[in-house]
């Protein structure tokens, strides 16, 4: 069950660093530099006044910013502008991604906590306050709410005078990997895709600059694609949207062209260096491949594979965490060796986000690898060095290979959107991800620190108390205190005049872009957005990937199931297990295999998925009669979230119902939630699983013999 910053693999009940909470941002360049995924990314002459003919310009070098609330992100930006930044990487708050206001009852615990809360235009003028909008690169995480958040950002650049020609940036705006692993969907599909292809056709015409949507393989990867996966999946997911693109008829020809040129991609870096490297190399062979062969893009400049690169926090370790800088640096090298392949943005996490919120210097460091890299070194002086390589050459070939059949498979079935819906992406995630976490536990992977070379000197850096960030309650608040303030200013009849047109474009196939753009300038807030398209499009529950019958082939597990039996047998009934997730955190996977292991050790298993309500799991383990209840959060809103859940428990009259909690949980929260009556907490270092599921099973079986004494 993982957090929500951005990954949600690692094996243990909650797992997963969050893409939460990163603090610094973009660095190494001028404000005026060009967009980084544009053609402009070579510069003439060298730091020391060489004149190579075609030295590389730096890639963008930029962390995930945003927390708490729109002024002291603004503050951080700021701060950060100074030290050379060259863009922005907006962070948003869970809310504001899945299209809450911050005072709607799924949002309590979950304001601020993973980004930046914007629930309004006067939230998107504070966070760019004092911040020209037409000399910055702005890069906004954001997916289903991405044309609302789009829309506030362009009603400023309005108000700031900046023609919309001359704006620069990327919304993420994937769906089809919110499905699958990140879990920040709101609406089905085929809606969800219509609002991509609506903004993809109005930035093409009026923000020809903008990049209208990033592919994101990157929570593919974090979810437990291989790389051939990630490859087909994400090349999937391209098709889907440029063929619903084409078939509008509204853009022809060059036209097309021009679509095609600002589809950009958002990819992963993980810890097999060579395959990495050969992964990005078949990437954009096969990208070129298809936008020639599929749309007849003549235009080589267009047919580019354009990406920036998160590198991989999946295999953060919150064991002997020092050693993650080695690992981020290793990652870093895969996306930037090869020139053929390089990024043109690169933004790293840093070492400690294992165990929580970093702080700004802590993400300096990562900051500075980075310039380092860039700027010291000679790699970008040099031709491509991996060119005439024949293990490299072998290597894409095989990946191209394998990648073009998965790739036809998902088409055979109708495309990416078909492929969610039946729940084939997920299950494959879902299974490969068991893999990669049984290797773990058998000593297959090798994770130093972890499951060798596990003996280690005291460090000297810091990891206790005061080590990472925590957003105080406050927070929230003040910002519920805020909205509720501009709610009683706003000129409620523009609003409704303005939610009247949104909601008349959404039913009537209008685009959505020129009526959100009008909701912003009248005061809509997120929540009346989204309300709105809810109403009209409905919402969607993913397919969960996880199937009812156990694996034959499960490792190691014959011990765990001869303890599952005989507790079932004190129980008179088959163990059941209830894994939970409150809150709006979306990342499942960390939930997912704890889930699959539970089941594949004999336990009955109720799952059902994301976005829960303490309410709701208080009514399932009553209803369902379970043993006990696991909760997955990670986004950091686990105080306020298990506190309901076990007063909700209480109300139902399952108080007795054991609760085990996993997620990114400091040592003095993991305290004070044992206090409060948790049984269990686990935290990353909790790779173990088959241990996890007998402590489980220990669990019950005390708290039965309690009750039957």
């Amino acid at each position: 069950m993982p957090r929500a910053r951005g990954t949600g693999g690692r094996p243990a009940l909650l797992i997963a660093r969050p893409e939460v909470g990163r603090t610094a941002m973009s660095a190494g360049g001028r404000v005026s530099d060009p967009d980084p995924c544009g053609p402009e990314f070579f510069d003439s002459t060298s730091q020391f006044g060489e004149t190579p003919a075609m030295r590389d310009k730096p890639w963008i070098i930029r962390t995930y910013a945003g927390h708490s609330s729109a002024r002291e992100s603004n503050a951080l930006y700021r701060k950060n502008l100074a030290k050379g930044q060259t863009g922005l990487s907006v962070a948003f708050d869970l809310p504001t991604q899945t299209g809450y206001d911050s005072d709607h009852a799924l949002a309590r615990g979950e304001v601020g906590k993973v980004g930046v809360a914007i629930s309004h235009i006067g939230d998107m003028r504070a966070l760019f306050d004092g911040i020209p909008l037409g000399e910055m690169n702005t890069s906004m995480t954001i997916n289903a709410t991405a044309a609302w958040l789009l829309a506030l950002y362009v009603a400023v650049a309005d108000e700031q005078g900046v023609p919309r020609a001359k704006l620069t940036g990327t919304t993420q705006n994937d769906i089809i990997k919110e499905y699958l692993s990140r879990g920040t969907y709101v609406f089905p599909p085929a809606p969800s895709m219509r609002l991509i292809k609506d903004v993809i056709l109005f930035t093409t015409r009026e923000m020809p600059k903008w990049n209208p949507m990033n592919v994101c393989s990157y929570h593919l990867q974090e979810a437990g694609a291989t790389p051939v996966q990630e490859l087909a999946f994400a090349l999937a997911t391209g098709v889907a949207v440029l063929d619903a693109v084409k078939e509008t008829g509204e853009m022809q020809g060059a036209a097309f062209g021009e679509v095609v040129g600002r589809i950009s991609f958002f990819v992963n870096a993980g810890m097999r260096f060579i395959t990495e490297i050969c992964k990005m190399r078949a990437f954009g062979e096969l990208w070129d491949e298809i936008t020639a062969e599929r749309y007849g893009v003549a235009d080589p400049k267009q047919r580019l594979f354009r990406y920036g690169v998160q590198v991989n926090s999946l295999g953060l370790t919150e064991q002997q965490p020092e050693n993650n800088v080695y690992r981020i640096f290793l990652q870093m090298l895969a996306v930037t060796l090869s020139k053929k392949a390089r990024a043109r943005a690169v933004q790293l996490p840093a070492w400690n986000e294992a165990l929580g919120l970093p702080t700004p210097w802590d993400q300096q460091w990562s900051l500075r690898a980075q310039q380092i890299l860039a700027y010291e070194s000679d790699l970008l002086d040099y031709a491509d060095i991996f060119e005439g390589s024949t293990v490299i050459a072998e290597k894409v070939a095989a990946l191209k290979a394998e990648a073009k059949d998965e790739l036809r498979r998902i088409l055979e079935m109708g495309g990416a959107v078909a492929a969610v819906d039946t729940g084939y992406l997920k299950a494959q995630l879902v299974e490969s991800n068991s893999r990669r976490v049984e290797q773990i536990e058998a000593g297959e992977q090798v994770v130093v620190g972890v499951n060798k070379f596990i003996e280690t000197e005291p460090s000297p850096l810091p990891t206790g108390e005061g080590a990472i960030i925590t957003i105080p309650p406050e927070v929230e608040a003040e910002q519920v205190e805020r909205l509720r303030a501009w709610r009683e200013a706003r000129d409620n009849a523009a609003v409704q005049a303005s939610l009247a047109a949104l909601r008349q474009a959404a039913r009537g196939g209008q685009n959505i872009m020129p009526a959100s753009i009008a909701c912003a300038k009248a005061g809509v807030t997120t929540g009346e957005w989204a309300f709105v398209l809810r109403e009209g499009f409905g919402e969607y529950r993913a397919p969960t990937g996880i199937s009812h019958a156990a694996r034959n082939d499960a490792r190691n597990l014959d011990d765990v199931r001869a303890e599952v039996d005989r507790v079932s047998r004190k129980l008179g009934r088959r163990l059941k297990f209830l894994v939970g997730k409150p809150g709006l955190d979306g990342h499942s996977n960390g939930a997912e295999q704890i889930a699959v292991r539970a089941r594949d050790a004999g336990m009955d298993v109720v799952y059902e998925g994301i976005r829960f309500t303490p309410a709701d799991i208080a009514q399932a383990a009553r209803d369902k009669n379970v043993h006990v209840v696991g909760l997955s959060i990670l986004s950091g809103s686990h105080m306020e979230l298990v506190a309901d859940t076990l007063a909700k428990l209480k109300e139902a009259g399952v108080s007795h119902v054991p609760v085990v909690v996993g997620g990114i949980i400091p040592p003095e929260d993991a305290e004070a939630l044992v206090a409060a009556g948790v049984a269990a907490v686990y935290t990353p270092k909790d790779f173990d699983l088959n241990r996890i599921m007998t402590e489980l099973v220990g669990i019950v079986d005390a708290r039965s013999s309690d009750r039957a004494a």
